[in-house]
């Protein structure tokens, strides 16, 4: 046997690591000698984790972060090195793919897919979340980040666009022309900058256990009602008034009257936690 012998690829179990007690998953990007920065592996590894967790029983909240040093330092160095001497090019290899009912491409879904998950996503963010890194951070219906923290819009120093979602992802969070700013200079800005941008929901010492203890808190709510939630504000993104306000009285609707609306009421009148059901 050659001792050049090519090495096995790496495998979803190699870049992510779940665990999910109560209610909560616990998702932590693991490749931390390469600051969890995105080769194909990891690409596949985020699209098959939100996949799965889409569809897993009993989720209630997810909490997203990386281990080591940082949260994802954006797009493998090694990709850049293709593009440079030109072995990896772009063009119809971007376009003419698979995409999801939504739209989306591989690239763009490792983003998205956390937005399309039906429970409460918190991105914990801490180290650096460069370029792609950042997109992913922006799939995520909150982001808790520590005062140092590294982000930018980081494609231009490459010559190239946020491509993987994060046009539509920044949407609602970022002023227009701050948005352009920070695409056309690829600057970095730190956490309490983030939070005044709108890119980050608060500044923390330690954002995975302040992450941790809200995904507690949201999974001791009534799911149906935090669900119904979730999908309220897909609906609120791009909808006319009147589509909004007819998609409130259809989740409201389902919600009254429901086992765990009632328990929801009975706990808070008797002071102890709820006892929900999740189907």
């Amino acid at each position: 046997m050659s001792d050049t012998a090519t090495a096995p690829a790496a495998t979803v179990e190699d870049r992510i690591r779940v665990t999910v007690t109560d209610g909560v998953a616990d998702v932590r990007l693991i490749r931390t000698d390469k600051m969890n920065a995105l080769d194909d592996a990891m690409f596949e590894a985020l699209v098959q984790t939100g996949e799965r967790l889409k569809t897993l029983p009993g989720l209630r909240a997810v909490v997203l972060s990386g281990e080591g040093r940082a949260f994802c330092a954006g797009l493998d160095m090694g990709n850049f090195s293709k593009m440079a001497s030109g072995t990896r090019k772009g063009g119809a290899g971007l376009v003419d793919v698979p995409r999801t009912p939504g739209g989306a491409n591989r690239a763009q879904q490792a983003a998205y897919v956390w937005r399309e998950i039906p429970v409460p996503v918190i991105a914990a963010v801490h180290g650096v979340a460069l370029g792609g890194g950042f997109q992913v951070c922006l799939g995520a219906d909150m982001r808790f980040v520590t005062p140092d923290v590294k982000m930018s819009i980081l494609e231009i120093k490459w010559g190239l666009v946020p491509d993987m979602a994060g046009m539509v992802l920044l949407r609602g969070l970022v002023r227009d022309d701050q948005a352009r700013e920070l695409c056309f200079s690829g600057r970095i800005f730190n956490g309490e900058e983030a939070v005044s941008l709108g890119v980050a929901t608060r500044v923390c010492a330690d954002p995975h256990a302040e992450a941790m203890a809200l995904a507690r808190e949201i999974a001791g709510r009534n799911p149906h009602a935090i669900r119904a939630a979730k999908r309220l504000f897909a609906v609120a993104a791009d909808a006319d008034p009147a589509t909004i306000l007819k998609a409130e009285s259809v989740e409201q609707g389902a919600l009254i009257g429901s086992p765990n609306q009632i328990e929801a009421v009975m706990s808070a009148m008797e002071k102890r936690p709820g006892r929900f059901a999740d189907v």
